[in-house]
């Protein structure tokens, strides 16, 4: 009795090693699949056809109009302000045609017209600061001296970023731990097969000596 029930425990153990096997396969190949679907894609189509410059400003203005942004002043504490948009406007050394320069993709898609989205704060005036600082910064600390910026001729050829959201690291990191979890998955199958089978090949030769 006492045998039969060791067994018993055993199997299930197995049943549940490989049950967690398959699910940590399906949960690999799914998250891959969704990644891939909604955010990989996306990034390399973003990445396909660009590369890097360097650029150089030509003017930094800011226009008459003012874009609402979204602030928040607790948990159930929402309210609209409004900044005025900042332009920067740069040659590449890849183009001689002028570039509107942008944060990142992020900003780009949020706000193509303007260059810069300052944290959103309750006062507009204080939005208002910290576009004129950005300016100051722009016209004063970098000037006309070159830097790195990015561009994508295929999407948008009148637009250059000065930094990439989608860059090798989280590009790696995207297709990295789901392909982890799918061969996780697969070594504990392989493994909980392995032992089963060494468990049955020790049985029958237990018996041959008996």
């Amino acid at each position: 009795m006492a045998r039969s029930r060791a067994a018993y425990e055993y199997t299930e153990a197995e049943d549940k090693s490989m049950r967690l096997g398959f699910l940590l396969i399906a949960a690999g190949l799914l998250s891959l699949l969704g990644l891939g679907c909604c955010w990989l894609r996306p990034a390399l189509q973003e990445r396909g056809g660009g590369g890097s410059a360097n650029c150089t400003v030509l003017a930094v203005r800011q226009l008459g109009e003012r874009f609402a942004c979204t602030f928040s002043c607790g948990a159930a504490c929402r309210g609209t302000a409004r900044y005025p948009c900042l332009q920067v406007l740069v040659r590449t050394s890849r183009s001689s045609a002028p570039a509107l320069l942008h944060e990142d993709e992020r900003q780009l898609r949020t706000n193509p017209k303007c260059s810069y989205i300052p944290p959103c704060a309750r006062d507009d005036q204080e939005n208002s600061e910290n576009v004129t600082y950005k300016q100051k910064y722009w016209k004063e600390k970098v000037g006309s001296q070159p830097f790195t910026c990015y561009f994508n001729q295929h999407l948008r050829p009148d637009d250059v970023m000065l930094r990439r959201t989608h860059d090798e690291t989280v590009l790696l990191h995207c297709f990295l731990w789901p392909v982890v979890t799918f061969l996780v998955g697969v070594l504990i199958v392989v493994l909980t097969i392995c032992a089963r089978s060494l468990a049955i090949r020790a049985e029958a030769i237990k018996k041959k000596k008996h």
